[in-house]
């Protein structure tokens, strides 16, 4: 989907009603004893993190959600009830977490107890004032410390009405957005048209999180993995790699505010160029990661690229349909090359040699490694991500849909980039420090990834134009409005 914030998914006025779990399911919740299944690791250190940083005294909000709309004036009771069968189909959204001293301990409800209370909050006749009480709506009830931690929304028209979803990080991916629309709709206009839903149970991400754990714990430090880790951690001299670009910051700021800038990147026949130009080294995913280490070191002049990428983990069929946060981070190493089939040879080569190391949570790593990572900011690193997202079911009709990938835009002091192939063509959207001088070279970065994946199908393009020696020395207009702010193998947001 389009990846934006709640800011841009094309919000109008309407009745709002709410969705969130009745104070019946929150008593039985309060009642239940410990689930022995632990929390994945990315769970864990999505939590801690996010209560380090709010005893450091700033609340930052991270959730995730999606935007979408159905025909007409909504059926509520038949919509409540698609909202409350795809909440029971996935396990983790009736599990959470509760602290016993240090310790995090899973409760998990049980179906029958899981129900709706349904709100009616009102008419809402302008645009921005609907914008900012679901903004600050979301903040409160998707909150990584609190539970629950979902909400569902829908305003309600005479020609259509607009779904969205937000769920705390801990519950959901990218990919897991992704399928909601398709889901939901199914689910609504087979209740509407009273006739079932059939189809395999999803897997539940609960058992997920206990297996991954499992063999992430029978693993030591002297694993193949926590060594190469351990000698990516040393290049980086002891730290998770940044956006090896000037952002404007300087070492002990207080956590900066963050923009977004997102906007179509190149069109569908251009995104099948540029794919088949990088399909004998892997494919986009290769090109983007090639075209990002040539830019930033055009930009910031660093001799290696270093990044990790994220990758699903959603290894097994089971999981292939399940809500939950299946994501890993690999490591790579791009020295600078001297053009782009340099840069692809040498990422194809980085990705074959260490994506595996994205089956081992980095949290359990980085505790065998005994370095302390303390968490003070919602990014560990920063990350370029890419995802073709055209095989997912519903994908040919959610610009009809207006479905949008919704992130909260808060504080961070990392940049995190997301690439997603659409029917459309490529779609960009970056999280960024608000500064003047991280404006100016994430625009830069924008500009040049677009002016490569246009260049790049023609093999000798990038290297005539003689990109490494071009300067820099206005910042170039948008050509693609202003700055606002693969499954099997995808990308995720993190």
């Amino acid at each position: 989907m389009r990846i934006s914030d709640i800011q841009r998914c094309e919000v109008r006025p309407g009745q709002l009603v709410e969705w969130t779990f009745s104070k019946a399911t929150i008593a039985a919740a309060a009642a239940l004893p410990p689930d022995p299944r632990p929390p994945a690791y990315i769970q864990e250190s999505h939590i801690r993190t996010a209560r380090s940083v709010r005893e450091d005294g700033l609340f930052v909000p991270t959730w995730l959600g999606t935007a979408f709309d159905l025909p007409g004036r909504a059926d509520l009771d038949a919509l409540e009830r698609a909202l409350r069968g795809w909440t029971l189909r996935h396990e983790t959204l009736r599990s959470g977490f509760r602290w016993t001293g240090d310790d995090m301990h899973r409760f998990t409800l049980r179906e029958n107890d899981v129900s709706l209370r349904r709100e009616v909050i009102g008419d809402f006749v302008d645009t921005e004032a609907l914008v900012r009480y679901l903004q600050n709506r979301f903040d409160v009830a998707a909150d990584a410390l609190g539970w629950p931690n979902l909400i569902y929304a829908a305003v309600v028209r005479d020609e259509s009405t607009s779904v969205y979803m937000a769920f705390d990080h801990t519950n959901v991916d990218a990919y897991s957005l992704q399928r909601i629309p398709d889901e939901i709709h199914e689910l609504y206009t087979a209740g509407v048209m009273g006739r079932p839903v059939i189809g395999p149970p999803a897997g539940s991400y609960v058992d997920f999180c206990q297996q991954e754990r499992a063999n992430a714990d029978g693993i030591d430090d002297t694993h193949r993995i926590v060594a190469r880790w351990r000698e990516f951690i040393g290049r980086c001299d002891g730290r998770l790699p940044e956006f090896p670009v000037d952002l404007g910051l300087r070492p002990g700021d207080v956590l900066p505010a963050q923009k977004l800038v997102c906007e179509p990147l190149v069109d569908a026949d251009a995104a099948a160029a540029f794919e088949a130009r990088c399909r004998p080294y892997g494919g986009s995913l290769v090109g983007i990661l090639a075209a990002t280490s040539l830019i930033v070191h055009e930009l910031g002049g660093q001799p290696v690229y270093r990044t990790v990428v994220p990758f699903h983990t959603r290894l097994k069929s089971a999981w292939s349909d399940s809500v939950g946060w299946y994501v890993g981070g690999a490591p790579i190493e791009v020295p600078a090359a001297r053009d782009f089939d340099g840069a692809l040879n040498t990422v194809r080569a980085e990705l074959r040699a260490n994506r595996s190391l994205a089956r081992i949570p980095l949290a359990r790593v980085l505790s065998l490694l005994g370095t302390d990572f303390r968490p003070t900011s919602p990014d560990m690193y920063s990350i370029v991500s890419y995802v073709d997202a055209r095989s997912l079911p519903g994908s040919a009709r959610w610009t009809e849909k207006k479905a949008y990938g919704l992130i909260r835009v808060s504080y961070g002091d990392q940049v995190c980039a997301w690439v997603n192939r659409l029917h459309e063509g490529l779609w960009f959207a970056c999280r960024y420090p608000d500064t003047d001088i991280a404006y100016k070279n994430v625009r830069r970065y924008v500009e040049r990834l677009r002016d490569l994946i246009l260049s790049a199908p023609a093999r000798d393009a990038f290297e005539s134009r003689n990109w490494h020696s071009r300067q820099v020395t206005s910042l170039p207009p948008s050509r693609a409005g202003a700055d606002a702010e693969s499954h099997p193998t995808p990308v995720h947001m993190t």
